[in-house]
Formats: C-alpha cells, sequence, structure tokens
C-alpha cells in the first residue's frame, strides 16, 4: 500500500458504517429495481390487452373473475357468467384497461422484445466495466432503463411498433447492469466471501420479481393514473431515486473508497490471484472458446434462464388464461414463488458458506450441490405440473416448489465466473448473459406459439416439458465439467493490460504490471 488513507469524510461516518455492507445492500436493490422494470409488463399486459373471445368453455372452471373480490372455487354450472365477465371488462375500461386488441404472437413479440436489446449490450456492458468501472456502468444503466420506464406508456399508445423499439432499447439499457455488478463482486470479494455476498446481491432478481409483481398488479387493477400506465411511472421513478444514492455511497474499487479498512486492503492483496485487479486484461478469444468448464456454465446459464424467464414473462398469462384470476391476485400469485426464491436462495447460501468455511465440501462442491438443486429439482416438480388437472391450489404450489429450488443458481453457476477467471468475471458475465439472451427471445415467442389462443391447460403441459429438458440436459453436463479453479487465461502471458489511473490507495500487486501499457482516465 502507498500513502496514508485519507481521512474519512462526514458522509463516511453517516453511512459507510461497512462499505462492503452497504455496496451488497444498494447492489441488491438496484437489482431488484432493474427486475422491477424489466418485469411490470408482463402483469400489465393483462390490463392492457383485450382477452381472447373463444375457449372459456374448456378452461379451467373458475368463476370468481371479479375485478376487486376474487376468490378461487369451481363454478358448478360449467362455464362462466357472460354477466359477470362483461362487469369486469366494462370496469377494467373505464380504468383505462384492455385498450389493445393483441393476439398471443403479439404479446410474445412484445414481451421478448426486451432480450434483443439485451443480447446486444451484455457483452459490451462486462467489458466496459472493466475499464470505466462497475459503479458507473451499471448507475449508468438504471438511470436510462428508468427514463426509458417512464415513456413506455407513451409509447405503448403511439403503436405496437413503439412498444417494441422501447422495450428494446430497456434492454439494451439493462444488459450492462448485472456484467457491471458482476465486475464489482470480483474486485470487493474473496472466493469464499462471494458465496455470500453474491447470494445476497443476486436476490435482488428475486426481490425485484416479488415485488414487481405484486405492485404490478395492484397498480394496474386500481384507478390510480389511469391504471396500467402508473406501473411505469411507479417504477420508472423509484429507479432515478436508487441512482442517486448508488452514485453518493458506492465506489468500483475497494482502494478508492474512503472507509475501507487497511485490514480488508491487506487481505485483498494477499489474495491478489483470486480477485480482480484494476489492470485490464486483453480477451483470450481463443482460450475462451475452447475452455471446457466456461462452456459448462454458458450452457447451464442458458437452460436455467429459460426457465426462469418463462415463469417471470408468462406466469401472469398463465394465471389469467387458464385460471381466470384477477388482476390484483395474479400479481399476488405471481410474486409468491419468487418470494419463496428469495429466502431459499439466502438460506442456501449462507448453508454453502458455512459448509465451505468449515472445509466440510470444497468450493467445487458447493458449486455442483447448488446447481444439482436448483435445476434437478425443478425437473420434478415440471413433471407433477404436467399432469395437473385444473387444481389451482396445488398447481400454483408445484410453480412454488419449482421457481423456490432455482434460487440455489445464485452459489452455482452465478458465481463459476468468478472461480474460473476474476479478471474477467464482467466480461464473462456479460457473455453468459448474451447466450442467456436468446432464452429470453425464444422462451415468449415459443410459448406464444404453443398456447396460440388457447385458454387450456393441456398447450402449456408442452411449455414444461421443454423447460424440464433443458433444466436437466444443461445441468447433467455442467456437473460434469466444472471446476472452482482460477484458469490460466486469467492472466495471459504477455497480453496487454491497460492500467487505469485512479486516485486514492493502491494495492500493492499494482507494481507488478509490464512496463508497457496504457493509461486512461477514470
Amino acid at each position: 500500500m502507498s500513502g496514508a488513507a485519507p481521512p474519512c469524510p462526514l458522509r463516511c461516518e453517516l453511512f459507510w458504517i461497512n462499505p462492503r455492507h452497504t455496496l451488497a445492500l444498494l447492489g441488491c436493490l438496484g437489482l431488484a429495481v432493474d427486475y422491477c422494470q424489466r418485469i411490470s409488463l408482463s402483469v400489465a399486459i393483462v390490463a392492457m390487452v383485450q382477452p381472447s373471445p373463444d375457449n372459456t368453455s374448456r378452461s379451467c372452471p373458475y368463476a370468481f373473475y371479479h375485478s376487486s373480490n376474487v376468490h378461487a372455487a369451481p363454478w358448478p354450472y360449467g362455464n362462466y357468467s357472460a354477466q359477470m365477465i362483461a362487469t369486469t371488462e366494462a370496469m377494467q375500461w373505464e380504468r383505462g384497461g384492455k385498450e389493445f386488441s393483441w393476439d398471443k404472437w403479439t404479446q410474445g413479440l412484445v414481451l421478448g422484445s426486451f432480450y434483443w436489446g439485451y443480447a446486444v449490450t451484455s457483452l459490451f456492458g462486462g467489458r466496459i466495466s472493466d475499464y470505466l468501472g462497475g459503479k458507473t456502468v451499471m448507475g449508468l444503466g438504471v438511470f436510462a432503463a428508468s427514463f426509458l420506464t417512464l415513456m413506455t406508456p407513451l409509447a405503448a399508445c403511439a403503436s405496437v411498433q413503439a412498444l417494441v423499439i422501447t422495450r428494446i432499447f430497456l434492454g439494451i439499457a439493462q444488459g450492462i447492469i448485472i456484467p457491471a455488478m458482476n465486475t464489482i463482486l470480483a474486485s470487493w470479494f474473496l472466493p469464499t466471501e462471494r458465496i455470500k455476498y453474491t447470494a445476497i446481491i443476486m436476490s435482488g432478481c428475486q426481490v425485484g420479481a416479488a415485488v414487481g409483481m405484486t405492485f404490478s398488479g395492484l397498480l394496474a387493477d386500481s384507478s390510480f393514473l389511469h391504471g396500467w400506465p402508473s406501473v411505469f411511472y411507479f417504477f420508472g421513478a423509484v429507479g432515478v431515486m436508487w441512482c442517486m444514492s448508488w452514485c453518493f455511497l458506492v465506489h468500483s474499487q475497494p482502494e478508492d473508497h474512503p472507509g475501507v479498512s487497511p485490514e480488508l486492503l491487506s487481505r485483498l492483496q494477499d489474495n491478489q490471484n483470486s480477485v480482480k485487479q484494476r489492470e485490464v486484461v486483453q480477451i483470450p478469444w481463443k482460450s475462451l472458446a475452447t475452455s471446457v468448464p466456461l462452456w459448462g456454465v454458458i450452457l447451464a446459464g442458458l437452460g436455467n434462464d429459460y426457465g426462469f424467464y418463462t415463469f417471470l414473462v408468462d406466469l401472469p398469462t398463465y394465471l389469467n388464461d387458464v385460471h381466470h384470476l384477477n388482476l390484483t391476485n395474479i400479481g399476488l400469485l405471481s410474486a409468491l414463488p419468487f418470494l419463496l426464491m428469495l429466502l431459499w436462495s439466502l438460506g442456501w447460501g449462507a448453508l454453502m458458506h458455512t459448509l465451505n468455511l468449515r472445509n466440510i465440501v470444497s468450493l467445487v462442491t458447493v458449486r455442483r450441490m447448488s446447481m444439482a438443486a436448483a435445476l434437478y429439482g425443478p425437473v420434478v416438480g415440471l413433471m407433477v405440473l404436467m399432469f395437473m388437472q385444473c387444481n389451482m391450489a396445488l398447481t400454483v404450489s408445484m410453480i412454488c416448489l419449482v421457481v423456490m429450488l432455482n434460487g440455489a443458481a445464485s452459489s452455482g453457476y452465478l458465481s463459476s465466473l468468478q472461480d474460473l477467471a476474476p479478471n474477467l468475471a464482467g466480461t464473462l458475465m456479460g457473455l453468459t448473459n448474451t447466450v442467456g439472451s436468446l432464452a429470453g427471445i425464444g422462451s415468449p415467442a415459443l410459448t406464444g406459439y404453443v398456447i396460440e389462443e388457447s385458454n387450456t391447460e393441456q398447450p402449456w403441459r408442452i411449455v414444461f416439458l421443454i423447460i424440464a429438458v433443458l433444466y436437466f440436459a444443461t445441468c447433467t453436463f455442467y456437473l460434469i465439467v466444472i471446476s472452482a479453479d482460477v484458469q490460466p487465461w486469467n492472466e495471459p502471458p504477455g497480453s496487454l493490460r491497460v492500467h487505469l489511473r485512479h486516485h486514492g490507495r493502491h494495492r500493492g500487486y499494482h507494481q507488478q504490471v509490464p512496463a508497457t501499457h496504457h493509461h486512461l482516465a477514470d
């Protein structure tokens, strides 16, 4: 370490009691805002789109469809009350709902368009984070996404094409967020600590899904700001407020933070090979393409993302079309699986951290156990779902189990990239997210194609079967090839390294950088 630590300003004393805890809290909230903005349309679209006029006679016999007071019980006459549905539709028209006559394919196009943009910037976001720092990139991403979320109602009222374009740009803005967060994780935490902190920060995804589903349903079913538009105004405004806190309280590198203790910097220096260094390593594309453990992570991410995005995007549609719930109940029941996923993810992460810390299981065993729980467990639940017969209570319970178990992935493949190459953690997360975006694009489109205009359970069984097959195949490959060792290409010999000029304290290993390098301003 060079030089004495600068005095900690008043804001440090007030807010940065523990800088890493502050980072974990704001990182979790940032991902929660990210997911609230991402999934809000999944619930709001139920209020925006007119229902298909057919197939209610062949759908599940639940007739309590009233907008304010919905209860799940069988309708004794085997069909729905036309007067009840007409009354409900009239109430929703008064609130500004049911304004668009989009078929299932168009709805799938609108919902999936987000991931077209998401795929474009995921890799770029990881790489630019290496240069500009994860704090700057993540902050800019959330701010741009918040602005686009505020503009979504205007775009939807203009045309479906305008809405699709807005969603594409929203995906572009959000594509850089998680890779940037992964870069920060690799810089601030040691490998054994990442089990716990990755679970905490990544749990923001489940927090966002649960909160987003719940509040989207409540807002869309209300008369506040004309119903469904209030969903986007609310989450857009929350995102702008989060950006202010993030800008004020977080730093990309621990040595730049005035509140970091010398003891922490010393520990990071002593483990310099397993944490991300400030210098930017040139991407060894050939080594990446031939790395079997990396391919295990990428394919596990693809399988995991397909199932996760299917439930995230299409669960409200399933509850509306098949079980005929109102918006408030759709939001609550769609949020429940992700709330359980959050609790399971944190509990599982704490368990794995304890087992590894006490040398009961190795790090690679933690990764394998986590992915087996995250993907093999849901396969069983999905097979049971395929044989459900209009029993909403059992169906929702099984969906909760499937989504909840998937939360163990936070201690699995989501942490593996930091194990394999901490210097390239953001770039590799961007690469994994880029491939995973194919699931985000394909899932809504394929689901819309499979179910067409049907309101029955039969086509949804095919949807569940596709998820189960992908889970099983990708998890098996991951378990066979994964490693927890830092790979040789983390620091490829003779590669160009870019040393970034910065302010604050330095880690001692910066002096080992080759003499030939470029200086870039922060």
